[in-house]
């Protein structure tokens, strides 16, 4: 079953840990995603975020310029297995010429710092979605769980605060350029403008149901859920702990491990509000913290056979697994 994934840090990681001095790269590693894991798990397309920490990084914009280097050097390096894709034709000659795929996306709106030809750059480089917040507000908007520390998913939604004046003006230029809209980690009251001042499909590239791990504001509310199907637009289902299950649902002694059946739980969940249309994956693979029942990217094909074992029929596997996900690209990606 071929892979689209929405979501994962692994090029971060790697332009990190080279920073550090490890010698690392993308063809193989101890990290959940290389190239031997994707071919492995039977991988299509993956997004790699340019992560930038805006309490971390001085000058964001020259950091996500380093890591979107590092992304192109290790595509180059192994353009014999995949190809960076742009637009929607690339991705069709990639997959005739039986190479993966791979997306550039930002995990940051602050790394524009307000700044709409940066937006422009970034996308002239190729990144094709961009999250508009991590944890920190920006000149863009609000996340959800501001109020705790970094790397905590618990917290209270952040309702008052939508999307700033600069804000709605960076989602009406991502439109118009074909770049997709991304609202994971946005606030609650920021989705519901991004609904308002929006056209087109947009996605939450790793987000969960907040109906079924109320204490998680990062997952998505099945008000939010009806919405982004209404418009066409696809959830990917993260595979973090906190995202899957309530703290206290843990029995005494029971490992604390992401298992593929509380993802299937989830995509149950996502497919009886929204439809199935709306369900995609979003690993967070490198950006998440815990024990992988699958281990990493090479294991993708327990989830499909999980999801066969609770009862979705192959066509439905298919959609979830790739298929609207390539929809949404088509339909934005120019």
């Amino acid at each position: 079953m071929k892979v689209v994934d929405m979501h994962c840090d692994t090029m971060g990681e790697i332009h990190d840990r080279r920073r550090e001095g490890e010698e690392i790269c993308l063809r193989k590693s101890r990290l959940h995603m290389d190239l031997e894991k994707m071919q492995t798990g039977d991988y299509g397309l993956q997004n790699f975020a340019v992560f930038v920490h805006l309490g971390r990084e001085k000058k964001p914009f020259e950091y996500a310029m380093e890591t979107i280097d590092t992304f192109y050097q290790e595509i180059e390096a192994n353009s014999d297995v995949i190809g960076a894709v742009k637009s929607w034709a690339d991705i069709e000659k990639n997959w005739a010429e039986g190479k993966m795929s791979a997306l550039l996306t930002l995990e940051e709106g602050g790394a524009c710092q307000g700044n709409l030809a940066y937006l422009r750059d970034f996308y002239r480089l190729g990144v094709r979605m961009m999250t508009l917040t991590w944890n920190f507000p920006n000149e863009l908007a609000w996340p959800n769980n501001m109020k705790l520390k970094i790397r905590s998913t618990m917290g209270e939604p952040d309702t008052e605060h939508g999307l700033t004046e600069t804000g709605i003006e960076f989602v009406r230029e991502m439109e118009r350029l074909g770049m997709i809209v991304d609202v994971s980690h946005l606030g609650d009251a920021g989705f519901w403008d991004v609904v308002k001042y929006t056209k087109r499909p947009f996605v939450a590239s790793h987000s969960n149901c907040r109906a079924l791990v109320p204490s998680c504001p990062r997952d998505l509310t099945d008000e939010m859920l009806k919405a982004l199907a209404e418009r066409g637009g696809v959830a990917g289902i993260n595979y973090c702990i906190d995202f899957l299950r309530e703290p206290g649902e843990w029995k005494e002694g029971e490992r604390k491990m992401s298992r593929v059946s509380d993802m299937v739980r989830h995509m149950k969940h996502m497919k009886k509000v929204g439809g199935i249309g709306c369900v995609g994956l979003g690993s967070d693979f490198d950006g998440i913290e815990g024990t992988l029942e699958m281990g990493s990217a090479a294991g993708m094909q327990m989830l499909a056979e999980e999801m066969k074992k609770q009862g979705f029929a192959p066509s439905e596997i298919e959609a979830a697994f790739y298929k609207n996900v390539l929809r949404v690209y088509k339909e934005i990606l120019k």
